[in-house]
């Protein structure tokens, strides 16, 4: 699972919404702008491919968030998910079809999972990440989750030494507790890479710890995506409360 936000380039003055998908016609454009970065730009293998979607079995278990250009009337960015009550429909979290969390069954109740995060090339920018950020604190406020995960995706461009790198620097500073410790099917072979490159950490990655999230384990690797995966753990009650205030705010206000 690719997990992909990258700013760049100037932000424009644009009206941006979020929103849930409401219809199937809605699921849709989440399914298509994610094909577009991910199959299109990224390469990564689709099982889905000719239908021009990114469609998996966790589609129909999962809440869609949106954020909508409403000059232009089209979804620019998506997040996909997956409440604890559906996860048990579902047989499970996608997080689990690359990690084993048996240390996390204890909080199975309590836990959020998003993922399959992408926004489109022309909107990589802060105001449309603010937006997909102030819907995510909107929907866990309203279904009061303690704990979010997900799966953090790096790319694996250079053959891994990248992902390596960015393991090694962020787990020294936010490693998780060992009892929140999850462990890859899949494992990166970090001793095999670079670990010391001097990199910086993508967007997303960093937006998560400045939240007050744990990594909590090792890499796994995803050779459909070509990516390396972190599994990222956020207990809500550690959201730092100044970035915490400021998506909330957001929320409120949309």
């Amino acid at each position: 699972m690719l997990d992909l936000i990258q700013q760049h380039g100037s932000e424009q003055k644009r009206k941006l919404a979020f929103s849930l998908a409401r219809t199937g016609s809605e699921v849709e454009e989440a399914q298509r702008i994610r094909f577009k970065v991910f199959a299109e730009e990224m390469g990564a293998t689709l099982p889905s491919a000719d239908t021009g979607l990114d469609i998996d079995r966790f589609d129909r278990y999962c809440d869609h968030l949106l954020v909508r250009d409403l000059n232009e009337n089209k979804v620019v960015g998506t997040y996909r998910i997956l409440p604890p009550e559906q996860a048990v429909n579902a047989g499970g979290y996608y997080s689990e079809t690359e990690f084993d969390i048996s240390r996390l069954d204890n909080l199975r109740d309590r836990m959020v999972e998003v993922g399959r995060s992408c926004v489109h090339q022309d909107y990589r920018d802060g105001a449309t990440i603010t937006q997909l950020w102030s819907g995510l604190a909107d929907y866990i406020g309203k279904h009061s989750h303690e704990y979010m995960i997900g799966c953090a995706s790096i790319s694996m461009s250079d053959g891994g030494h990248y992902a390596a790198s960015v393991y090694n620097k962020v787990n020294r500073l936010h490693a998780a507790p060992s009892e929140y410790r999850v462990f890859p099917h899949c494992r990166l072979p970090l001793e095999a890479l670079n670990q010391e490159m001097d990199v910086i950490i993508p967007p997303l990655i960093k937006g998560y710890l400045r939240l007050g999230a744990y990594v909590a384990g090792e890499p796994a690797w995803d050779p459909d995506f070509n990516c390396a995966d972190l599994f990222i753990l956020m207990p809500v009650s550690r959201m730092n409360e100044r970035y915490a205030r400021h998506f909330m705010k957001r929320s409120s206000q949309a």
